[in-house]
Order: structure tokens, then C-alpha cells, then sequence
């Protein structure tokens, strides 16, 4: 399995961490000490999930020539922020490529749902009913994000992301899916109770940060080492990893254990916020151009509900 090309959108409007400092009184250096993030991204009034999703799948075919809108024959969405739980975004993507006859599926998984996407486009693959599969992960955090919460409102940012895979290699760009795994922890800790979104009553809540935290790291880390090990190789091995856009401290914290150096990290919270599960696709984005063939990515990711997974790449 091959992702030929990755395309991601963000809304214009950036929303720093001032405008926090206005609302309910958190500093712009507090935020920043325990988040790393700077800014973050708001969609405008008109925009919403499915919107951004169609705006990513619009660029990532308008950059993948030998990828035709009519051979798409599976649309897996993503997101846990929908504009609609009916019409999904995947279902206006299928709208707007006017496909007919084919599966299209919405999933929900937290900020884990891209490799879980992915694992379902793997199973079509190898079961012969689908070759040329488009994924699109989109998140809409501030349609529902609670801005005076002092524990988490200043964490989300709103963005969107789409992939196209096929079982064959297209172009050399192409990057080689080595492996995937996904794994719930569920029974874990608090993740019931840690993150939670009911929009009924306050928007998304992280009431226990810190056992998300502990959780991530160690799952992440985990996860990370048994793709690698999978495939008899090293982090030395790893050009880059690209963790869950949650938390910088949750990103060195992985760093660490693992012994990989800084630099080997891609991040974008500092200017994106917690972008959900569109967050790492939209960092391989911002990567995609710079990989060197022969070079190795991690894709590591940890979300609410403690659902986790690692993706070895290659060019």
C-alpha cells in the first residue's frame, strides 16, 4: 500500500494566545510553557468539517495528476467534530468528486482516526475492492470548543487533510506503507472520563490531563517501537517522527524515551494548536516535499477514549 499524495487545508483566521489572556486571563507564556503552542488556526463563519474537507481533497488531487477524481473507488472520512452525523464529510467529498456506487465510510476514533482510516483502506486493499482510495481527515474544535474553560479551551485549532492511496506505487514519491498498528487502551486509567465531548452539554472537556499525558507518552513510545521492531529496524533508522499534534511535552517526552534528538520531531502545534486526528496528516504534509528516498517516517498517535497506533512509511 502506497500514500501517492498528502494535501492539507487550514482557515486563514490565527488566533493567538493573547486572545486568551483577554477572555480568561491565562498568559501567553503560561499557555506556551505547558502546551508549546503559540497559535492556532479558527475556521470561519461558512466553514465547518465538511467544508475543509472538501478544500483538502480539491488540493491533494490537484497535485496528483496521474491520480483521476473518477478512479476513486473508497472514501474513508474522519473526525470526532462533525458538521453533520448524518451527511458526513465523507459523504459530501463523494458529493463533490460525483462518484457513484462506491463505499464510502465515516469513522470516529479521537485524534488516533488517520491510522485507523488507513488500517480500513488496508483491508479493502487486500481484499480486492478498492484500489485507489482517498482519506480525509478534518477537524472543526472551535464549533465546539468551550473558550472560558481554563483547563483545556485554549488547546484546539481547526484544520483538515487528505491522502490518496493505492495498492501499487504510482511515482517515485511515492511513500511505501510498511506497517500499521492500531490498538484501544480503553480499559486504561481514566479514559473514560479523561477527554470527553458532549455537545448536548459544555463541548470538549479534559477534566485529567495528566493521566492523558502519562498515557500518551507511554503508548506512543510503545507503539513506535514495535512498528520498527516489526520491520528490524532502529531509530536510527527514522528520519522523522511525526507524533499527535497534542502537547509539545508530550512529543519530547517520546523524543526522550525513545533517544531520538529534537530535530528528528515534526511539529506544527506551536502555530495549529491540537488539530485532532488531521494533525499528523497535515504535518506529513509540511514533510512531504523534503523526504529523501530511502528515508523511514514514524506516524505515532494517541486519542480521548486512549486509542492509539504507529505507521512506518518509506520513500
Amino acid at each position: 500500500m502506497y500514500i501517492h499524495q498528502v494535501a492539507a487545508y487550514l482557515p486563514a483566521e490565527i488566533i493567538t494566545n493573547e486572545h486568551f489572556t483577554r477572555i480568561n486571563g491565562l498568559s501567553n507564556e503560561w499557555i506556551t510553557e505547558r502546551t508549546g503552542i503559540r497559535a492556532r488556526r479558527k475556521a470561519a463563519a461558512g466553514e465547518n468539517t465538511n467544508t475543509m474537507a472538501l478544500e483538502a481533497t480539491r488540493r491533494v488531487l490537484a497535485a496528483a495528476p496521474a491520480f483521476a477524481a473518477t478512479e476513486v473507488d473508497l472514501i474513508v472520512g474522519a473526525t470526532y467534530t462533525p458538521h453533520d452525523t448524518i451527511y458526513t464529510l465523507a459523504h459530501a467529498v463523494q458529493r463533490e468528486l460525483d462518484v457513484s456506487d462506491i463505499p464510502v465510510v465515516s469513522i470516529s476514533s479521537a485524534c488516533s482516526s488517520l491510522l485507523n482510516a488507513i488500517e480500513i483502506v488496508e483491508g479493502y486493499f487486500a481484499l480486492g475492492k478498492a484500489r485507489r482510495a482517498l482519506v480525509v481527515v478534518s477537524e472543526h474544535n472551535t464549533a465546539y470548543n468551550n473558550e472560558l474553560d481554563t483547563m483545556a479551551g485554549h488547546l484546539w485549532g481547526d484544520g483538515s487533510a487528505a491522502l490518496l492511496l493505492t495498492p501499487e506505487r504510482l511515482a517515485p514519491t511515492d511513500l511505501d506503507v510498511r506497517t500499521v498498528i492500531t490498538g484501544g487502551a480503553g480499559n486504561i486509567g481514566k479514559a473514560d472520563i479523561s477527554v470527553t465531548l458532549k455537545p448536548v452539554e459544555k463541548g470538549i472537556v479534559m477534566p485529567f490531563g495528566k493521566d492523558v499525558f502519562i498515557n500518551a507518552c507511554q503508548y506512543m513510545t510503545r507503539v513506535t517501537q514495535q512498528v520498527l521492531e516489526r520491520n528490524q529496524l532502529s531509530v536510527e533508522d527514522v528520519r522523522y517522527l511525526i507524533p499527535h499534534q497534542a502537547n509539545l511535552r508530550i512529543t519530547k517526552n517520546v523524543l526522550q524515551q525513545l533517544g531520538l534528538p529534537d530535530d528528528r520531531a515534526v511539529s506544527n502545534i506551536e502555530e495549529l494548536g491540537n488539530t485532532g486526528c488531521a494533525g499528523a496528516a497535515i504535518a506529513l504534509a509540511d514533510t512531504w516535499s523534503s523526504l529523501q528516498e530511502g528515508e523511514h517516517v514514524v506516524i505515532t498517535v494517541f486519542g480521548g477514549g486512549y486509542s492509539y497506533g504507529a505507521m512506518l512509511l518509506k520513500r
